[in-house]
């Protein structure tokens, strides 16, 4: 099966990439591209990015990318709920892989945030994203087999409302059916005025995913809620 094959909302553009380093270097470039137009525009620009083993090779290729990184803001859609120096920790993927050479000068706004309960971390977090230059500049999903994104996980307590389009707060907690499981998500308000709006994936599972996901509600596979215009899909076998 193509990407081409999906039966997508009209204004879905999609660009189907040999392989995976294509897929990165492709993406940067189009990343790159939009921070820049928003940095002279407007003076600064704000990144909203994903975590994961997934987007390591795509950090790698924007980190060299030449623009004024000092005027630019990075942030997580989701933060597993452990401090930036754990293993699992997004931020510290982030910090490892994007935040080094030309990109070493954007400015990391975090959503860990230290509390007694998971609940009280999130309220944290969507406090320091009233930081963030809104709406979002860029933002760069990636998409799990279950249909998840970011952290809206299907059956998650709050996913309803993670989702639901008049949700004042930024950020929600949430929570994962693997370990980590207690983690932080920007909510879909937040998450869908972004200006430019990408999805990466990888492989025939995640195309089924997708193709599952057009004939689903988004409570049952939350990336349903994003596929629509503005929306970039960028996929590799």
């Amino acid at each position: 099966m193509a990407i081409s094959e999906i039966e997508l909302p009209l204004g879905v553009v999609t660009h189907e990439l040999a392989d995976s380093d294509q897929l990165a270097r492709s993406l940067a470039d189009r990343v790159a591209e939009a921070l820049s137009q928003a940095v002279s525009a407007q003076g600064r620009a704000s990144l909203v990015v994903s975590g994961g083993r997934s987007p390591i090779a795509f950090f790698e290729a924007l980190s060299t990318r030449e623009l004024d990184w000092a005027k630019v803001q990075v942030s997580l859609a989701d933060e597993r709920w452990v401090a930036a120096d754990d293993a699992d920790s997004n931020e510290g993927l982030v910090r490892r892989h994007l935040l080094q050479n030309a990109a070493a000068k954007a400015e990391l706004l975090g959503l860990y945030q230290p509390a007694d309960i998971l609940e009280q971390a999130a309220q944290g977090a969507s406090r320091r994203m009233e930081d963030l230059s809104r709406p979002i500049d860029v933002l760069v999903l990636g998409m799990g087999n279950d249909g998840h994104t970011a952290s809206l996980f299907p059956d998650s307590p709050l996913l309803a409302r993670g989702l639901d389009s008049r949700e004042a707060a930024l950020c929600l907690p949430m929570l994962a059916p693997t370990a980590p499981t207690q983690r932080i998500s920007m909510t879909y308000p937040l998450l869908a005025s972004a200006r430019v709006q990408c999805l990466a994936i990888q492989g025939q599972a995640k195309l089924e995913t997708l193709r599952q996901a057009m004939q689903l509600e988004a409570l049952q596979m939350p990336i349903r809620a994003f596929l629509h215009s503005p929306l970039e899909i960028y996929w590799c076998p």
